[in-house]
């Protein structure tokens, strides 16, 4: 028995109304306003006593919840009037809010657990749980155990109510049920209690994330696109004003109400609105830590709505979510996803979750939205290994079309100028590594689907990238339209060669770096794959590289396409330099060299591919030993040679750290390089393996050489089309098969003839080549090139060969005649001023023996075995000198272009002088082999690797004769008459020898430590 009763009960009491008068106080159910006002200035006044008030409130509320729970309408009244009691607390104590948070929380546990079908007291409840999240700090989460407990609780009835699907009311109660737990989602996404501990934000974020994406996946895209329209436009809440921005205690907690009256009920947009809401402001407030929770909570609650098959609300929220996540945190959401991906890689077969996955990374990459700290490589690399792992387990799985699109999505962000270049460089080296290695698989495929599968699969994300850098247009999948979709089995018309940009108008200027012709050379071989479909795939992927992505330099056209530009503009000997940089040190000629080598071999080997034997034959196996470069740039000692030195631009650094292919399949792939020679024919006949389909391809990678790269095109592919002319003189006693395969490789050439007068402007020849393609009207034909889109994994083409049983020809195709065509091509007068060489200089040219072996020779840099001399060189000092010596090589004096100066002095004092200076020792061999790609076969298969040798160890002791070369060298020595070095002004004061060797000897660590190569004027100085 209790003889008094405590001041704080007596206060709470006090802000009840009469029991009578309970049933009469709604429908607002407010306590008295003057006895809560004295309540509140109480607790205010004394901190001490809040843990008290909490304590009596949560036993007021527990005691009512249980009388309300049996329709005890007096108890129901009283208890939303204490839930107003303790929110009115809640926001006068704002700085001791950590006193009243455990019996806060409990009584809302409380009151949920017991009445949470009643929607009043669940909004009562909310707008209290709303204060509290407006004010706290959040540090009491996680710390305390039951505190935190009771806040996930109330966490999940909330989150429970706005998602809750009750079909036995009306829409506009479910409706506000909803919104009611979504503006209490709202006040914990913007409260310090979800941010601020972070091993509790993964659980709460896995409890708020699912309603909200509950919401987002029944919607229609067009409408979610609307809405978060309206919220960009106004983002503030008319439910919930976004309060974290400001100080806690300038905060304003919402009041949230049930029904307001006038008020029409909320619709289902209302109730999308504010889920959104939530969303972005989740979004907004967290970094990359919580995004990848986020992400999670995400793949989670799809998992759980199933909604992996809404693909198109799936890419909708990947892109809102880069868009809503902070600016420097957006990298976050592509790396889970591909993650995400990375982690299901292993299932037999792909799943709507894998689909819907690659579909939003590709989403996220095609965006708009700017990411930034995007480790791209990474990217790349882990979709790769995903494409090859998906291959090993089915060649034929539904997830690799998905994959493709997402590699080829990277080009849509382009974060520096060599990224695409770097990029590209990494799918050149996992093909050159598939093409010869093939995929490991689980099972032994006799058809080696596998192997081809990967190569189309690389090569189709290959040139996605490329195009999607360039910005070509997408359609409505997804996929880059393609840039051509007709094969130009016809005399084609001139085009400009302006790139991408005049070609397509959809496409935008791109600052990117181009992918090197160095690099593209080394997929060449795949011309000449064993299957079709391969060969089929690279032949559209080369017309595109040479249509869209190869450097166009010195192959300029007017825009009327009437004739071409000089290769630059000035003086005659300026375009010989040009010239001499085309012809020995420029990338893309060397890439076409190599292309009409493979060229030349697909229409004429008896064979394609290469399998390796258990017991290879001797030849093989040397050749399997020779090492030979992978897809690695040149390094910087090659580019000091003549293009270099004619101002044309050397790799960036970036670019020469590109990852080379093993020492297996470098050596593997010069041995394919080497079987595809030994195949090849310098006469047709039937035993060639290339099909009808081949030639269509070979005709079609000709014709874009010669419109893309006139110059180039002309003087690397004219000795290869006479050589293949002249291949194909087999007289007329050879079988059907062989006159067949004639017939058709004469038609191929006529028709690249006819190319080259269009494009160089010859209607002579155009003429020629009209006359004789009248004769190419039996069978067989070349069959149309198929339809061919950039950056999509395409069905498999299909091969199409040689008729069987066909009649003897009835009239002898003879097509153009080559002799002819050169004669023409040489007389023109826009060939001669774009290459700079006369007709006899053009006739040489195109006249030299072309064979298979050389163009690969030619098409590997080689390093330049003289220095030129530029501006800038040490040696134009000495030239005047020089040029008066009889027989005196220029070459022999550039070993060493330093002076000589203090320290080679000292060194030939103390013995060392022949290890230091390289003007005075002989410096190691070098040997003259060398190999810088992976088509450098050389002219013997038993050729050694470049070694260098080590120079011989000098004895470490000092002659006379050295310190006497040095000190002549200095010009302190005794001079004769016979000296080549003379001081370039003569002597006005000579000091004394011993004074000067002795200032040197002193000075030496100093600043005089510099080369002395001065007169004695400056000495005496």
């Amino acid at each position: 028995m209790h003889l008094f009763t405590p001041n704080h009960v007596l206060l709470i009491a006090a802000c009840y109304p009469p029991s009578s008068a309970l049933l009469s106080a709604g429908p607002d159910y407010r306590p008295n306003a003057q006895e809560l006002s004295r309540l509140t200035y109480y607790a205010a006044n004394r901190p001490g006593k809040i843990n008290k008030l909490g304590s009596e409130l949560e036993k007021r509320v527990r005691n009512e919840c249980h009388k309300a729970q049996y329709a005890n309408t007096r108890a129901r009244a009283s208890l939303l009037i204490t839930l107003a009691i303790v929110r009115a607390l809640a926001v006068e104590c704002r700085r001791d809010i950590a006193l009243l948070s455990s019996s806060l929380v409990a009584c809302l546990r409380i009151t949920l657990e017991a009445l949470s079908s009643d929607l009043e007291v669940c909004a009562r409840a909310a707008s209290l749980f709303t204060a509290w999240c407006t004010y706290t700090d959040g540090h009491v989460i996680g710390a305390d155990a039951v505190l935190t407990d009771d806040y996930l609780l109330v966490l999940r009835k909330f989150a429970s109510q706005s998602s809750a699907e009750i079909k036995s009311i009306d829409n506009e109660v479910r409706n506000r049920t909803r919104l009611v737990g979504l503006a209490a989602l709202a006040g914990a996404v913007n409260s310090e209690a979800l941010y601020s501990s972070s091993s509790q934000f993964g659980i709460q974020a896995a409890i708020i994330v699912r309603p909200l994406l509950f919401h987002v996946m029944k919607t229609e895209v067009s409408i979610l696109e609307d809405r978060s329209f309206v919220i960009k436009e106004n983002p503030n809440s008319p439910y919930l004003p976004e309060f974290r921005s400001r100080p806690a205690t300038e905060r304003r907690a919402a009041s949230i109400h049930v029904h307001v009256d006038g008020e029409s009920g909320p619709s289902s947009l209302d109730v999308l609105d504010a889920s959104l809401r939530t969303l972005s402001h989740l979004l907004q407030h967290s970094n990359s830590g919580h995004v990848g929770f986020i992400m999670q909570a995400a793949f989670k609650s799809l998992d759980e709505l199933g909604s992996w098959e809404s693909l198109d609300q799936c890419r909708w929220f990947s892109q809102k979510t880069c868009e809503w996540t902070q600016y420097q945190y957006r990298y976050s959401v592509p790396t889970r996803l591909v993650e995400q991906l990375l982690e299901t890689q292993d299932l037999p077969l792909a799943t709507s979750e894998q689909k819907a996955l690659a579909s939003m990374v590709t989403a996220v990459f095609t965006s708009p939205t700017p990411l930034i700290n995007l480790s791209t490589s990474d990217i790349i690399s882990n979709l790769i290994t995903l494409v090859f792992r998906r291959i090993a387990i089915s060649p034929d799985d539904a997830l690799l079309p998905f994959l493709v699109e997402c590699i080829a999505s990277l080009g849509t962000h382009v974060y520096y100028s060599d990224q695409i270049q770097d990029l590209a460089s990494e799918l050149v080296s996992r093909l050159v590594a598939v093409e010869t290695q093939g995929v490991l698989g689980r099972h032994k495929d006799a058809n080696d689907s596998r192997r081809s599968q990967a190569i189309r699969c690389l090569l189709a994300g290959l040139l996605g990238l490329m195009g999607a850098a360039d910005g070509f247009s997408q359609n409505h999948e997804g996929h880059l339209d393609a840039v051509e979709s007709s094969p130009r089995t016809v005399i084609p018309h001139p085009v400009s060669n302006s790139g991408p940009s005049a070609q397509d108008s959809n496409s935008r200027i791109s600052r990117r770096t181009r992918v090197a012709a160095d690099v593209w050379r080394e997929t060449l071989s795949l011309l000449c794959d064993r299957d079709y479909a391969v060969r089929s795939d690279y032949a559209n992927a080369l017309v595109f590289y040479l249509r869209h992505e190869i450097s166009k330099h010195g192959d300029k056209i007017e825009t009327n396409g009437r004739r071409p530009r000089p290769l630059v503009e000035g003086s005659p000997p300026r375009q010989v330099n040009s010239m001499s940089l085309l012809l020995s040190g420029d990338s893309g000629i060397r890439s076409l060299h190599a292309a009409h080598a493979f060229i030349y071999m697909l229409a004429t080997a008896s064979s394609f591919g290469f399998a390796f034997r258990s017991s290879p034959s001797p030849s093989s196996s040397v050749i399997a030993e020779i090492p030979v470069i992978g897809v690695t740039a040149a390094t910087p000692q090659d580019e000091s040679g003549p293009a270099a030195s004619n101002g044309q631009s050397s790799p960036t650094p970036s670019a020469l750290n590109r990852r080379s292919t093993g020492p297996i399949s470098r050596s593997r792939k010069a041995s394919n390089a080497q079987h595809y020679l030994d195949t090849a024919s310098t006469k047709v006949s039937s035993n060639a393996a290339a099909s009808l389909a081949d030639y269509a391809l070979i005709l079609h990678v000709l014709t874009a050489i010669h419109e893309e790269a006139p110059v180039r095109g002309l003087l690397a592919g004219i000795p290869m089309l006479l050589a293949l002319d002249t291949a194909c003189e087999v007289g007329e006693d050879v079988d059907m098969a062989t006159k067949q395969r004639t017939k058709v490789i004469k038609e191929v050439l006529t028709r690249v003839w006819g190319v080259l007068g269009r494009v160089w402007n010859c209607p002579e020849l155009v003429e020629t080549v009209e006359k004789a393609l009248s004769s190419f009207h039996h069978p067989p034909h070349l069959p149309p090139v198929a339809p061919f889109s950039p950056g999509v994994l395409r069905s498999a083409d299909e091969d199409v060969t040689f008729p069987i049983g066909e009649t003897e020809l009835t009239c002898t195709v003879t097509g153009v005649n080559a002799e002819e065509a050169v004669a023409i091509i040489v007389s023109s007068r826009a060939v001669q001023e774009a290459t700079g060489l006369d007709r006899q200089g053009l006739l040489r040219r195109f006249s030299s023996k072309w064979s298979a072996d050389t163009a690969l020779k030619d098409s590997v840099e080689r390093p330049s075995s003289n220095r030129q001399m530029g501006e800038g060189s040490p040696l134009l000092k000495l030239s005047p000198a020089l040029m008066a010596i009889e027989n005196m090589s220029l070459q022999s004096l550039t070993r060493s272009v330093r002076g000589v100066g203090v320290t080679d002095l000292r060194d030939a004092l103390e013995g060392r002088a022949g290890a230091s200076n390289p003007a005075l020792a002989r410096p190691p061999s070098i040997s003259t082999l060398d190999h810088t790609s992976s088509f450098d076969l050389g002219s013997n298969r038993l050729d050694l690797t470049r070694t260098r040798s080590r120079p011989k160890k000098r004895a470490v002791t000092s002659g006379a004769g050295e310190v006497r070369d040095v000190l002549n060298k200095l010009g302190i020595g005794k001079q004769n008459g016979n000296s080549l070095l003379k001081a370039s002004f003569p002597s006005l004061h000579k000091p004394d020898q011993r004074y000067v060797l002795k200032f040197i000897l002193m000075g030496s660590r100093g600043a005089y430590n510099q080369p002395i190569f001065r007169s004695s004027t400056s000495l005496s100085s």
